[in-house]
């Protein structure tokens, strides 16, 4: 008599199909067979038998040419995660991913590398971040510390650059509006806590790079909620005074609102042109955490002095950047920026010359007025102690 195979065996071979309607088939069903199983509180999926699905899933990817079925197939299996009624259910689903790619990632020839980078690391990440309950941010941060960045998961160099590329990204594209920036400290929690203790200095300068730095350079573009907030209380507070107002001076104040308006939107579009979504950080709290980790004893002295350098550079840029921003209207501030580089010739990053796009005329003009010169003076001060 023929042994009865498991349904996951089942399932892993039809999904590894080499005939597509065979395979699209498999997936409709898993679907349908994850939905029923999970309601089954004590009939849940053990680790071994998500594996085995993983196994299946992983070559049905495999076996799929042109790059728009990939990724319709891609954003199936990836939404396969949110079948999984339970949290726990959801992150071993989420652990059963990273162990297959760990272990099959060496096999992945270069002519596949991108259908697997581009397409299902990306959606797997995106589609679990959309989780942002305490507990399950909590467990998910344990486990992909366990899995990728502890010296004992021997995860693939390229999987761990990789997924350190996506992570802000796709964090910014699913939270950038509701996450707080407490809440995104917490996301990072893991990678200041690696940096402080790793000595695989590949995966060190990963975080260095993908991480912190992206988190400074894009400080700067971080501002534009902050002026919009502060342009909708200008904008309640001028109703108020045009309510009081005759009706042609009211005709007035709005042609001028008007103008101001559209220079405010022309600057922070050019802030913002291709940055896409941005995440918000205490940057005070993230510097002071990592001095923090950097300061203790078991931190290795490579490390330390990297990690100095880079709360470093977070205090003077970060810092000048958001004073000037709190005081000044955008167009004022790209004026003192361009006066302070004229008048002491020290170089400033290169998203500081972004700057310079919005300073085709008043700048002269301006600064001629002695109160603004002193402004400039005293700001220029400040920016001279910041600055390393």
């Amino acid at each position: 008599m023929a042994s009865i195979r498991e349904p996951e065996v089942q399932f892993a071979q039809r999904l590894a199909s080499n005939e597509r309607p065979i395979r699209s088939k498999a997936l409709k069903k898993l679907r349908k067979y994850i939905n029923a199983r999970s309601q089954r509180a004590s009939d849940g999926f053990t680790g071994d038998e998500l594996l085995k699905l993983w196994k299946g899933l992983f070559y049905c990817l495999w076996m799929q040419d042109k790059p728009l079925l990939q990724e319709e197939l891609s954003k199936q299996i990836s939404t396969l995660i949110h079948s999984f009624n339970d949290t726990d259910k959801q992150l071993l689903y989420l652990e059963s991913f990273l162990l297959t790619f760990k272990r099959e990632w060496t096999g992945i020839d270069r002519l596949r590398m991108d259908k697997f980078f581009q397409v299902c690391v990306r959606r797997k990440l995106n589609e679990f971040l959309k989780n942002w309950e305490s507990s399950a941010v909590s467990k998910f941060l344990e486990m992909l510390t366990a899995q990728l960045l502890q010296s004992s998961s021997e995860a693939p160099c390229g999987l761990q650059l990789h997924i350190l590329d996506l992570y802000l990204t796709e964090l910014a594209t699913v939270g950038s509006a509701e996450l707080t920036a407490d809440q995104n400290l917490t996301f990072i929690d893991p990678f200041c806590k690696t940096a402080a203790k790793t000595k695989n200095q590949t995966l060190f300068s990963a975080i260095c790079r993908s991480i912190f730095s992206t988190i400074i350079d894009q400080a700067p573009f971080a501002i534009e909620d902050l002026m919009k907030e502060v342009k909708a209380a200008e904008a309640s507070e001028e109703d108020e005074t045009q309510i009081k107002a005759g009706k042609s001076s009211e005709e007035e104040e709005e042609e001028d609102d008007d103008d101001d308006d559209d220079h405010l939107e022309e600057d922070t579009e050019l802030l913002s042109d291709d940055i896409g979504p941005v995440l918000q950080f205490d940057y005070a709290a993230l510097a002071d955490k990592l001095f923090e980790l950097a300061r203790r004893n078991s931190t290795p002295g490579q490390n330390r002095q990297r990690l100095y350098k880079v709360i470093k550079r977070k205090h003077c840029n970060v810092f000048c950047i958001f004073l000037l921003f709190l005081f000044f209207s955008l167009k004022k501030l790209c004026i003192l920026l361009v006066t302070f580089v004229h008048l002491t010739g020290v170089s400033l990053p290169p998203v500081y010359s972004l700057l310079n796009k919005l300073l085709q005329s008043s700048v002269v003009g301006w600064y001629n007025q002695a109160e603004n010169r002193m402004l400039s003076v005293a700001l220029i001060t400040t920016c001279l102690y910041c600055l390393p």
